[in-house]
């Protein structure tokens, strides 16, 4: 039953990640920007639904709705005054700006709320469920985020393929130029990437935090460093491959660190990693697109 335990500590990890990952990979593979801030986009749901329940006692679902309208609108925000300005700059520029966004989240956190650990209740009211005669016992939070991450990724993959939003969003990621000649508004078309990538961030912040209940202004950091090398593993740019990639690297780190080492674990999943793509450079989902000259 032990491997059966690891096997679902994985699968949820896993589901956080690739929720994480699904934001990244969209607003990468429509706007061409690697948005490093997202990260803390998650921290801020997660302190938005920490504040709603424990000061103002809002109930779990309405708190949950706050986080996500917070964070939709700190993405478009953050969009609109950071990246918006760079849209012609090159890479770097806004490799860097994304960075110094990150860090400014992190310090208005740390400014705000203090940097003492808060101790998050969950927002998940299930029972857990038991198996095997108690053998093998599966969280509420368990069940929840991996049910989240399904459907989400199921609606993105409608919302993309059959929606007039989703038709603009992969006319912008093929050409920008082209799409506005076809008179696709591709400010706004970004900019609702950024609020739908967002609002994903606020649902895995406070998934996150009910099953790792303790909040701080870094919370996001290294789960959003993992979920963009879930999305680069699954192909970035591939909603199905950051959900595979999300459930990879989940797996390979619940089971690095009962196998073989728990300070090693994270190095294990980048060395992963570096093992996929040298080779497949582009992802196991990944498409190669070959530049123009």
């Amino acid at each position: 039953m032990t491997f059966l335990s690891y096997v679902v500590s994985g699968i949820s990890l896993g589901s956080v990640y690739a929720i994480i990952a699904l934001g990244y990979t969209m607003v990468y593979g429509i706007a061409k920007m690697l948005n490093f801030a997202h990260g803390d986009v998650i921290m801020v749901g997660a302190y938005m639904s920490f504040c709603a329940t424990t000061y103002l006692g809002w109930p779990a679902f309405a708190s949950v709705i706050l986080a996500m309208v917070v964070c939709t609108v700190l993405g478009m925000t953050i969009e609109k005054l950071a990246y918006k300005p760079l849209r012609m700059a090159p890479s770097l520029a806004v490799l860097i700006t994304a960075i110094g966004v990150s860090y400014f989240l992190q310090n208005a956190a740390l400014l705000i709320w203090g940097s003492a650990p808060k101790s998050f209740s969950s927002v998940v009211p299930i029972k857990p469920v038991k198996l095997f005669e108690g053998g093998l016992t599966i969280s509420g939070e368990a069940i929840v985020t991996v049910l989240s991450c399904i459907v989400i990724m199921l609606l993105l993959s409608w919302l993309t393929g059959y929606t007039k939003i989703g038709k603009a969003m992969r006319a912008v990621s093929e050409d920008k130029g082209a799409a506005q000649l076809m008179g696709i508004n591709v400010n706004a078309t970004i900019s609702a990437t950024f609020a739908i990538g967002s609002a994903l961030a606020a649902i895995a912040g406070v998934l996150l935090c009910s099953a790792y209940p303790t909040l701080l202004p870094t919370t996001g950091a290294m789960p959003g460093i993992k979920a963009f090398t879930a999305a680069v593993f699954g192909g970035i740019g591939s909603i199905p491959g950051a959900m595979i990639g999300g459930l990879i690297m989940g797996l390979v780190e619940i089971f690095g660190k009962a196998y073989i080492s728990t300070q090693l674990s994270d190095a294990i999943v980048f060395a992963v990693l570096i093992v996929v793509l040298l080779v497949k450079p582009t992802g196991l989902m990944g498409k190669k697109i070959s530049e123009k000259v």
